[in-house]
């Protein structure tokens, strides 16, 4: 057995190994942390939860919509792109104060936007499984697409309801993940402490 490298002091060398186990094992911790702590906040308050969704959501519209209107003018592009992005980023810019002034309506607009995202990745996943008979896992890609499709038609037609569900959905999600980065962040710890000094 190799005799631990020590400092003139006594103490153990730690190597670069070591020292980027110990960083692993940590980051896993906060990380598992943070998610148990927010999985918990979701299920303690899940009306103030959506809120603070809905408000962020109204922000990232916001600054969206401020990023495509200075694009549309400060960039050298034909007139008909520039007119766009003037369209899209004043649209952004409108939904995104009307978010500050309902918290209900910026919610529904949050169920829209993630309904009609979903429904085009289902059509797409779909279209291409039935397509291409030689895409890998086809049945699976077709599954998803089907799956993707339905999501997307329940957020459209009960965006309110589904996104508290959703919601509930990603809280149990943060418990679960939480619970995972923990568990292994005391594995990782306990597998840092058998390497070697100075390794």
């Amino acid at each position: 057995m190799v005799p631990p490298i020590v400092t003139p002091d006594g103490s153990p060398i730690q190597g670069p190994l070591g020292m980027l186990a110990k960083a692993a094992w940590q980051v896993l911790l906060v990380a598992g942390l943070a998610s148990l702590a927010l999985g918990i906040v979701v299920f303690a308050w899940p009306e103030e939860t959506l809120l603070v969704v809905g408000v962020l959501f109204g922000l990232y519209l916001l600054v969206i919509g401020i990023v495509q209107l200075v694009a549309a003018f400060g960039t050298h592009v034909t007139t008909a792109l520039r007119v766009m992005a003037f369209i899209s980023g004043a649209l952004c810019v409108l939904l995104g104060l009307l978010c500050f002034r309902s918290a209900v309506r910026s919610l529904v607009l949050l169920a829209l936007w993630i309904g009609i995202g979903w429904l085009f990745r289902g059509i797409t996943q779909l279209a291409a499984a039935i397509s291409d008979p030689l895409m890998p896992a086809r049945g699976w890609q077709a599954f998803a697409g089907v799956a993707n499709t339905l999501a997307g038609v329940l957020l459209l037609v009960w965006p309110v309801e589904s996104i508290a569900a959703l919601a509930v959905l990603a809280g149990c999600w943060l418990v679960i993940l939480g619970l995972i980065e923990i568990v292994t962040a005391v594995q990782v710890r306990s597998r840092a402490k058998q390497i070697p000094s100075g390794t």
